[in-house]
């Protein structure tokens, strides 16, 4: 994979590329490890992927760090994530700073613990004057309840009066969801093998570029990275018109 950057043309990055980050626990098994072991391990793939996604000047990059059918996994894995997400945001704030980069999150953060509130708080708030990237992690997320939670949010707006039905458009409905004012993401990236989108941003890739790789999260790094968004940019983005529309 030697000069896959190189390959990159900067001036047709992906304005938003969100990942699943898929395949922690499997690859703690293959080692004969706790699956805990692998979602720690899999911070130094987050860490990788958010520095090169700035480097090259992409605006958004969208992590599903933890869903919402994720609570369902045993509790003493639920616990070690919870801890983990503490000490990470604690440690990787500075990180963000030096870099100038923004955090924010999606998802119903209010059933996260209190602790993990508190950090992401701090951490929100100590990179809200950060612009080179927005980095979004979608934490107690998935896409179903993003969507019910915005159809309840449209319908009280109607029955006081603060929205018409003739005003709801494509555009107004995104206005409800989590990611208002974030570009759609133009490309999706899923790590492990697994070819399935499990509930995330499902209004928000009507149109992106979908890329599925085997390797699992623990073991992705810059490399894999420039593979997806070559392969992002060797696609023709049609939106549903012709190759010799979009050519005119």
């Amino acid at each position: 994979m030697a000069g896959l950057k190189e390959e990159i043309n900067l001036d047709n990055l992906p304005k938003h590329i969100a990942v699943i980050m898929d395949g922690n626990g499997r690859w703690a098994k293959m080692k004969g490890k706790l699956r805990t072991f692998g979602h720690e391990s899999g911070v130094k793939a987050v860490r990788e992927t958010v520095e090169t996604c700035a480097e090259l000047g992409v605006s958004y990059l969208t992590l599903y760090a933890f869903s919402t059918e994720n609570w369902n996994r045993p509790k003493f894995e639920i616990n070690a994530l919870m801890s983990l997400l503490v000490s990470t945001i604690a440690s990787e704030t500075k990180t963000l700073m030096k870099n100038n980069i923004r955090l924010q999150t999606i998802g119903d953060t209010l059933t996260l613990p209190s602790k993990c509130q508190r950090e992401l708080k701090e951490a929100i708030d100590a990179t809200a004057g950060n612009t080179r990237m927005t980095l979004v992690l979608a934490l107690s997320y998935s896409s179903r309840w993003e969507i019910t939670k915005a159809m309840k949010n449209m319908a009280s707006d109607i029955q006081s009066g603060a929205l018409k039905e003739e005003e709801i458009t494509e555009s107004k409905i995104s206005q409800y969801l989590d990611t208002s004012g974030m570009p759609d993401p133009e490309l999706l990236i899923r790590t492990s093998g697994e070819h399935r989108i499990s509930n995330f941003l499902l209004w928000q890739i009507s149109y992106a570029e979908l890329f599925f790789t085997d390797v699992l999260w623990p073991d992705f790094r810059k490399e894999h990275l420039y593979e997806a968004i070559l392969s992002y940019q060797g696609r023709e983005r049609r939106f549903g018109k012709t190759s010799e529309q979009i050519s005119a």
